[in-house]
């Protein structure tokens, strides 16, 4: 369990841990971040109790994590945060904007990881917290090994989630190369209508839809028609043309 007393022996395995970094791993300007660890992964802190965010800091700072602390909701959300995968230990209490209330704000703007912490955890908020994509809810004083363990899944999961955007952008932009009449072709095809079928469509050639097959196969980056199909299903193609 993590508690205030146990806060020197915390920190004193944080500077032991990081022994060996040299001067330019860290940031004069900014204490409460520390770079350790990989350098795509940050892990956000908000706590009004100024002491628990400081035993929490430095328990991560000791298992690797890079740590950025605050001390109210609003703080954090006026925060211009780095593009990294990233998550969020949030408490649930809290003067001016409770943890719900940043959940909340939160994900009307980016999706990030929540693990909320509390200490008078009840079963309304925890529902609330659970139905808005929280991936755990802890009782203070904080078991260490829950506590790390919802962060390396947190983590994962931010990269996931990060790493399924960044193909989904770069199929989009993919598709974005196409003409306007390749993209009118495509849905045709994916919907398994023969050439000549979508030249009829079209009011153009089966000649003409043949060569546009083959300049969206190209742009698409589709080795086979098979693989043009998922890419289409992956893109969402008729929410595409909507928009």
């Amino acid at each position: 369990m993590i508690d205030i007393g146990m806060h020197q022996r915390i920190r004193d395995l944080s500077i032991a841990a990081s022994e060996g970094a040299t001067a330019k791993s860290c940031n004069a300007d900014i204490p409460q971040e520390v770079h350790m660890g990989p350098m795509n992964e940050m892990v956000y802190i908000v706590d009004d109790d100024a002491s628990v965010g400081e035993a929490l800091s430095s328990l991560l700072r000791a298992n690797g994590k890079r740590v950025r602390i605050f001390t109210a909701g609003q703080e954090f959300l006026s925060f211009d945060r780095q593009d990294t995968a990233a998550c969020l230990i949030l408490d649930l209490r809290m003067p001016g904007l409770n943890g719900l209330q940043v959940q909340k704000a939160i994900s009307a703007q980016v999706t990030i990881p929540v693990i909320f912490i509390t200490g008078r955890g009840d079963i309304p908020s925890t529902v609330t917290a659970m139905k808005e994509g929280a991936i755990d809810f802890l009782t203070k004083p904080v078991d260490e090994k829950a506590l790390l363990s919802c962060i390396e899944r947190a983590l994962d999961l931010d990269r996931t989630h990060r790493k399924k955007a960044l193909e989904h952008a770069s199929l989009l932009a993919r598709y974005q190369t196409l003409t306007p009449r390749e993209q009118q072709v495509l849905p045709l095809l994916v919907r398994g209508l023969l050439n000549k079928q979508a030249a009829g469509e079209l009011g153009i050639t089966e000649y003409t839809v043949q060569i546009h097959r083959g300049h969206i196969m190209r742009k698409m980056e589709a080795d086979s028609f098979a693989t043009l199909v998922k890419l289409a299903s992956r893109l969402n193609i008729e929410q595409v043309i909507a928009s």
